[in-house]
């Protein structure tokens, strides 16, 4: 199993996207965050096909702590069923990774 995951959702805004990406980030959860879009979705919800303009969150953690920004992203998310992936990084910067690893471990006592 890889040690680094991209986390995929979307929101209906960049604002609602924004604002969980600051959270997330902020909390120590992902260590960074880009907001894409707008992009347009087209997608099976309720029994019928639609299309949709989104905005697209990536993240960016570890597999350590992925359950937690799981759980913060879900709580916070504006969907009550938001699509929520993680993709495996298999491969990176050595730089970049261990960069990562540090953006996300726990924040030290102050």
């Amino acid at each position: 199993m890889t040690d680094f995951f991209q986390v995929a959702t979307a929101t209906e805004t960049r604002e609602a996207a924004l604002a969980l990406a600051e959270h997330l980030v902020g909390a120590r959860l992902a260590g960074n965050a880009q907001v894409i879009g707008p992009v347009t979705s087209v997608f099976w919800h309720l029994g019928q096909q639609g299309t949709g303009e989104e905005w697209r969150l990536l993240l960016y953690t570890t597999a350590g702590r992925y359950a937690e920004l799981e759980a913060a992203l879900l709580d916070r998310h504006p969907w009550d069923n938001p699509q929520v992936t993680a993709t495996p990084i298999v491969a990176g910067s050595t730089a970049c990774l261990g960069w990562l690893r540090e953006a996300v471990a726990d924040a030290p006592d102050q």
